[in-house]
């Protein structure tokens, strides 16, 4: 796949992310789902020819592992500004803040930062290492939520303690 594409792959996954965020949406520690779309990024990204760049090998795995850790932080700072609850019938909600989109602005702000300092010393980087940082953000977010949901830690929506679990009948 073309760098262009991999870009393009890599904005459509964060207007889709972003324009789900905005509604409430379920979060279910059911099965493995919830890896699907990292997988898919970790795949497309590793695809993809000059994730490193050879002629600067050290300073592109330098880049390249600075952009994984902003992936991870952004991942957690998302999950952490997520409001997260629990309706009466048991189930576990989530939904973005303000406080969410300004972890998406910075995240963005210091990826670009890292592309001009990369452009700036002649490390090429390819748009792998883009996909791979979204990756890490969508595994550590959802993962986060979903461990919270299994720990039944969230409170209902209007505020009151989430209710200890209960066998069902």
């Amino acid at each position: 796949m073309s760098s262009l594409l991999n870009v393009l792959v890599a904005v459509a996954v964060v207007a889709l992310i972003a324009a789900r965020q905005l509604k409430p949406q379920r979060v279910t520690a059911d099965g493995h789902r919830w890896l699907v779309l990292p997988v898919i990024l970790v795949v497309v990204a590793l695809r993809e020819p000059g994730l490193l760049d050879s002629r600067e090998l050290s300073l592109s795995a330098l880049l390249l592992g600075a952009e994984l850790v902003v992936g991870l932080l952004m991942g957690a700072g998302w999950a952490r500004t997520s409001r997260i609850w629990t309706e009466r019938d048991g189930s576990v909600w989530s939904r973005g803040t303000k406080a969410t989109a300004g972890v998406w602005v910075a995240g963005i702000a210091l990826r670009l930062g890292l592309m001009g300092l990369g452009a700036l010393i002649g490390v090429h980087q390819g748009s792998g290492a883009l996909l791979l940082a979204l990756a890490a953000s969508v595994l550590v977010r959802r993962g986060m939520l979903v461990w919270w949901a299994r720990a039944g830690r969230p409170s209902y929506g209007d505020g009151v303690a989430a209710a200890p679990w209960k066998d069902r009948v």
